[in-house]
């Protein structure tokens, strides 16, 4: 009797407009890894499942913020992970920014810890002593509380600058960041953490608001922009992040 395998599960390409032939190159690098891909709409992903969603949040993207905002704000679709990729006009991919993951404010304590867990970020809180960094203008106190419950001692920084003083002195053993910061987004301390023997392998979850206006979008488009190599990267630099992120 033959056995019926389960259906591959895919990655879904996201924020791409679909017949602009943007997603052409990212499609071909994910399949040069091995990967089964297609371009997708929002409203087929509670059906779909995916593995995992490549999402365009470049200047030329279909609403890639609003797209992960609600991704990220309905218990049917948070759990997905989400690769925050810049692919520019002509669908060059220009930047990969593999951030651990994204939680919502006001942070949900349960389900934050649920994740942490899921992650496998709580077990040796409870035999070493561990810091956390939270990086944010107000300081997150409810945040805070959740994550010293279970164990870490948190550590606050207020701006970006701040954040990466504090990774020189003292290692963090994972980072939480609200998207943008007075000197900096979330995105560049990321780029940033990457540069740093302490820092570079420090696992950063970034804090979204639950709404964004229009000029909020566009500003954090730009700031990304400003980050990402003017010369596209190729299918083994791209495909290097997802599989540090298996």
């Amino acid at each position: 009797m033959v056995q019926k395998s389960e259906p591959r599960r895919e990655l879904w390409i996201l924020g791409v407009q679909p017949g602009d032939g943007r997603a052409a190159i990212l499609t071909s690098y994910l399949e040069a890894g091995g990967y089964s891909c297609r371009q997708e709409q929002f409203d087929n992903l509670e059906q779909g499942r995916p593995l995992g969603i490549v999402l365009d949040i470049s200047p030329f993207s279909d609403d890639g913020w609003g797209l992960l905002l609600r991704i990220k704000g309905s218990p049917a679709t948070r759990n997905i992970p989400v690769l925050p990729v810049f692919l520019s006009e002509m669908g060059k991919v220009g930047g990969v920014f593999p951030v651990a993951g994204f939680f919502m404010l006001p942070v949900d304590d349960q389900y934050l810890l649920e994740r942490l867990a899921v992650y496998g970020l709580t077990e040796e809180a409870e035999t070493w002593d561990l810091q956390a960094l939270v990086v944010s203008r107000t300081g997150e106190e409810k945040l805070s509380k959740a994550i010293e419950s279970i164990g870490f001692e948190v550590v606050k920084g207020y701006t970006g600058k701040e954040a990466l003083a504090l990774t020189s002195i003292h290692p963090k053993y994972m980072a939480f960041c609200t998207h943008m910061l007075p000197d900096m987004s979330a995105f560049e301390l990321l780029e940033k953490f990457r540069l740093y023997p302490y820092s570079s392998n420090t696992p950063i979850f970034v804090l979204l608001k639950d709404e964004m206006k229009s000029g909020e979008k566009l500003a954090m488009s730009r700031e990304v922009a400003h980050l990402v190599s003017k010369k596209q990267l190729t299918c083994d630099e791209f495909l290097a992040h997802l599989r540090r992120r298996d």
